[in-house]
């Protein structure tokens, strides 16, 4: 199971993936899934239902598929594999919740919540829009992208690779630059440890 190219680009694709899957989801969450309208109620009314009405889940699923992707690159080995699966099932999750969203007794359930009118007799008609399956795309992606990271993302470079090197030299730029001494401390490092290992 492999994008083709070097363990970084395979990690850049995936990122890709994950960024994308999360993005639709999260977009679709605020666009109109469902219309519940009764022309022929003693008063007519129509109401227009996004995926946030109808639960949220698949929203909330896709803010956690975008955590996901930040520990994507803030984690390596069996940990990043670990997190590969749970962003696969955010994205389990988010499709299963888009689907279940649009079921006919949510729909009209999550109208009633809204408006008083659909409890006195009305026989609702019932349009669902395409955009949940814009959910329902962004949620295979993530499955995709968590997938591939629980396969390949041990064979994945970290993030802090290259920082790992910088750090000494920091470390050391610290003792002389007030600056980078506030800069080692914002990143929870201890510049007196040096110091101090030398008295």
């Amino acid at each position: 199971m492999s994008l083709g190219g070097t363990p970084a680009r395979e990690r850049g694709l995936t990122a890709l993936l994950c960024a994308a899957g999360a993005g639709l989801a999260l977009l679709a969450a605020g666009r109109t899934w469902a219309t519940v309208s009764a022309e022929n109620a003693i008063t007519p009314f129509t109401q227009h239902l996004t995926g946030g009405d109808l639960g949220g889940a698949s929203g909330a699923l896709g803010w956690a598929g975008l955590a996901g992707l930040a520990a994507l690159f803030a984690t390596r080995g069996r940990v990043r594999a670990g997190v590969g699966v749970l962003i696969a099932l955010f994205g389990a999750g988010i499709a299963y919740a888009s689907t279940a969203a649009v079921q006919r007794p949510n729909v009209l359930s999550a109208a009633g919540d809204k408006s008083a009118l659909l409890k006195l007799g009305a026989d609702p008609a019932l349009d669902v829009d395409l955009w949940w399956m814009v959910s329902v795309t962004g949620g295979i992606l993530l499955v995709v992208a968590g997938l591939l990271t629980a396969v390949r993302g041990t064979r994945w470079p970290g993030m802090s690779a290259r920082y790992e090197r910088a750090a000494p030299r920091d470390a050391a730029a610290a003792e002389d630059d007030p600056s980078a001494l506030w800069k080692s401390l914002d990143r929870g490092e201890d510049p007196t440890a040096r110091r101090n290992g030398r008295s």
